[in-house]
């Protein structure tokens, strides 16, 4: 049943990303995703979140960059380091798919039950909880 509850959410939020435009390959999403929550970020930080090499995160870069998604500036701190954020494009973007991501679910959420809906929001707390680490916990607590 897990399985297949992952696999629905998996399709549901993989359609309303494919609804958002411009269509941005997923790991593309993932590195704005990530620059979004984080910036001003460096590109070290960004390879190691992608898990790949620093040459395939800056070409990751550069493309988002071409896009107009996301742009490079040198560092506040080290002028010799550079800095990603997000363009107001790249912001748009990231606001306009978490509001279909949203959409998406409380379509979804409209057809459970009250006891339902608490018994989800419950299991995704701890959820949250068991993933995620323990500054990301506090932040989420923050948050909630």
């Amino acid at each position: 049943m897990t399985e297949i509850a992952a696999g629905v959410l998996g399709s549901l939020l993989a359609k309303a990303t494919a609804s958002v435009y411009p269509k941005v390959p997923a790991v593309q999403l993932r590195a704005l995703e990530f620059i979004g929550a984080n910036e001003p970020i460096n590109l070290t930080r960004l390879t190691e979140e992608l898990g790949t090499i620093a040459s395939s995160a800056s070409r990751v870069c550069d493309r988002l960059q071409a896009a107009g998604l996301l742009d490079r500036r040198p560092a506040t701190a080290d002028r010799r380091e550079v800095e990603l954020v997000l363009t107001s494009d790249g912001a748009s973007l990231l606001d306009r798919l978490r509001a279909a991501r949203r959409a998406g679910l409380a379509e979804v959420l409209e057809r459970m039950s009250t006891q339902g809906r608490g018994a989800l929001l419950r299991g995704l707390r701890e959820f949250t909880s068991a993933v995620a680490t323990p500054a990301q916990s506090i932040r989420q607590q923050d948050t909630a």
